[in-house]
C-alpha cells in the first residue's frame, strides 16, 4: 500500500541520477587526450549503445529542460547533418564500429523536425559505420506529434525503428497555452495511429503534472483521453521549474503553478487510475504494461538507467554523437560541447566536439553501482556487491546506512544482513534513498537552486 503521509516530509532538492557522479561533477580537468584514451581502450567484445542529439525545435516549449536550438532555416538542418556525417568519421578512427550495436536512440530536439529524406540520410551514414545491430536492438525515437507524417514514420520503420515515445504533457487548452505548445488530442492520435500502422511495438507517452493551471480535475481529464491512445508505457514527470537555468521556463507565471498539495492529489490520482488500468508502476515516474520488457526486467533485478531513462539493455559502452551528448565508459563521462560554434569549429579542426567529462575513481564507481541498482531495481544486493567490489558494505557505508534509519522507521525501505530493499512506496522516493551515498552531496547542499524537488 502506498502512505502518502510520507511523502511531504521528504521533499527537498536532489539529482534524478541518470549518471552517477552527476553532470555536476562534469570538468575540463578530463581533457581530450584522455578521452580519446578512453574510447581507444574501449573492450571489443563489449555491446555499443549510441545516442544522437538532433537538437531542432521550431518553438520553445516553455517547460522543457532539453539542450534545442530554435530555427525554421532549412540550411541549418542540412548544416547539421554534414557535421554530424563528418563527427561519424572521426569517431570511427578510434572506436571499433564493427562491435554489436544493441541500443540506439534520436533525441532533442524534435527528431522529425527533420523530414523523411534528411532521416534517412543520417541513418543510412549511421549504419555505414556502424553495420553490426543486433537483430534484438532497441531502436528508438522522440517525436513531437505535431511534427511527424506517415513518410517519416515509414522511414523510421524500415529502418528497424520499433520504439517511440510521444511528447504529450497534458490536454488541457489553458495549460497548453500557458507553456506555449499547443497540441490537440487529434493530432496526438493521429501520430499514436501511424505508429501502430508502421508496427512500432512499444509506444511511450510522457506527461508532466506541476505545470501551470493544472488541477486534479483537469488531469483527470488528461489521462482519461491519454488511456484511449492504448499507450504501452507511461512517463509521468514531477515538473522541475528551475528558471535559473533555463530561461524559457522564466515564462511561467509562478503564481500559476499548482501548490504541492495538489500536486501530491494528481500523482496519487494518477498511480491509482493507471494501475486500475492495468499498468503496473515502475519506480518514481514509470508505468507499463505487465507484458512490456521493463516490467520483465525489474522483476529480475534487470533494469537499468542510464541518460535516456530507464532500459533493459545494460553492459554496453553508450556513445554520444552532436551536439551536447552524453558519452559513457566503464569508468567515465564524457559531454560535447553545447555550442554550435564550438562544435563545428571542433569537426573543422578534424576532432571530436568534446568539452568535458569525469573519469570515476575506486570510490565514484562503487557509489555509482549502489546508486544506479537502487535507481533501477529499488533493490540492492548487499552479498553481491561485497562479491563484487570485496569490501564490507556496512562498514564502507557506514554513515549512509545510519542517514537511511529514518526511512526504515517510515518503512520506506528494510535493510538487512543481504538487502536493501524499498517498499512501494519507497520507490518513490528512490531519489531521497540514493542520496545518502552520494559523496558529492555536501559540496551541493548549501544551494537549493542545484536540483530540482523530489516531491
Amino acid at each position: 500500500m502506498l502512505d502518502f503521509t510520507k511523502f511531504t516530509k521528504y521533499s527537498k532538492p536532489g539529482p534524478r541520477y541518470t549518471s552517477y557522479p552527476t553532470a555536476l561533477e562534469f570538468s575540463d580537468t578530463f581533457g581530450y587526450d584522455e578521452y580519446i584514451k578512453k574510447l581507444q581502450q574501449q573492450d571489443s567484445a563489449r555491446p555499443l549503445s549510441l545516442y544522437f542529439h538532433l537538437p531542432f525545435c521550431k518553438n520553445a516549449c516553455y517547460f522543457c529542460g532539453c539542450n534545442v536550438v530554435f530555427t525554421s532555416k532549412e540550411d541549418k538542418m542540412v548544416r547539421y547533418i554534414d557535421y554530424l556525417k563528418r563527427e561519424l568519421k572521426i569517431l570511427a578512427s578510434y572506436v571499433n564500429c564493427n562491435r554489436e550495436v544493441i541500443q540506439m536512440h534520436f533525441g532533442g530536439g524534435t527528431p522529425t523536425f527533420f523530414n523523411a529524406p534528411q532521416l534517412e540520410e543520417v541513418i543510412k551514414e549511421i549504419k555505414s559505420f556502424f553495420p553490426n545491430f543486433v537483430k534484438d536492438a532497441e531502436i528508438s525515437c522522440e517525436i513531437d506529434p505535431r511534427h511527424i507524417n506517415e513518410e517519416q514514420m515509414k522511414v523510421l520503420s524500415d529502418n528497424g525503428f520499433n520504439r517511440v515515445s510521444f511528447g504529450l504533457q497534458d490536454f488541457n487548452e489553458k495549460v497548453q497555452h500557458a507553456v506555449h505548445r499547443i497540441q490537440p488530442y487529434a493530432i496526438t492520435k493521429a501520430a499514436m495511429d501511424l505508429a501502430r500502422k508502421y508496427g512500432m511495438h512499444s509506444v511511450n507517452v510522457d506527461l508532466i503534472y506541476g505545470l501551470p493551471f493544472q488541477t486534479l480535475e483537469t488531469f483527470k481529464e488528461t489521462l482519461e483521453l491519454a488511456l484511449t491512445l492504448n499507450p504501452d508505457r507511461f512517463a509521468v514527470f514531477n515538473y522541475a521549474h528551475v528558471p535559473w537555468m533555463k530561461k524559457t521556463m522564466r515564462k511561467i507565471d509562478e503564481t500559476t503553478l499548482p501548490l504541492p498539495d495538489e500536486k501530491l492529489r494528481i500523482m496519487q490520482h494518477t498511480i491509482s487510475f493507471l494501475t486500475s488500468n492495468g499498468y503496473k508502476m515502475i519506480g518514481m515516474d514509470h508505468f507499463a504494461k505487465p507484458e512490456d520488457e521493463l516490467f520483465k526486467a525489474i522483476e529480475k533485478g534487470e533494469l537499468h538507467r542510464n541518460f535516456q531513462g530507464y532500459t533493459t539493455k545494460g553492459g554496453a559502452d553508450l556513445v554520444g554523437v552532436g551536439l551536447t551528448s552524453i558519452g559513457e565508459g566503464v569508468d567515465y563521462y564524457a559531454q560535447n560541447t553545447k555550442d554550435m560554434q564550438e562544435y563545428e569549429e571542433a569537426i573543422d579542426a578534424n576532432k571530436l566536439p568534446f568539452e568535458r567529462g569525469i573519469v570515476l575513481n575506486r570510490d565514484d564507481q562503487i557509489r555509482q553501482f549502489v546508486i544506479m541498482e537502487l535507481m533501477s531495481n529499488f533493490k540492492l544486493d548487499i552479498k553481491r556487491f561485497e562479491k563484487l567490489f570485496g569490501i564490507d558494505f556496512k562498514s564502507y557505508f557506514a554513515d549512509a546506512v545510519e542517514a537511511l534509519k529514518p526511512f526504515e522507521d517510515d518503512e520506506l525501505l528494510m535493510i538487512s544482513d543481504d538487502f536493501i530493499e524499498c517498499s512501494q512506496t519507497g520507490t518513490l522516493l528512490i531519489r531521497n534513498i540514493a542520496m545518502p551515498f552520494d559523496a558529492y552531496m555536501k559540496k551541493h547542499a548549501a544551494n537549493a537552486k542545484t536540483f530540482s524537488k523530489t516531491v
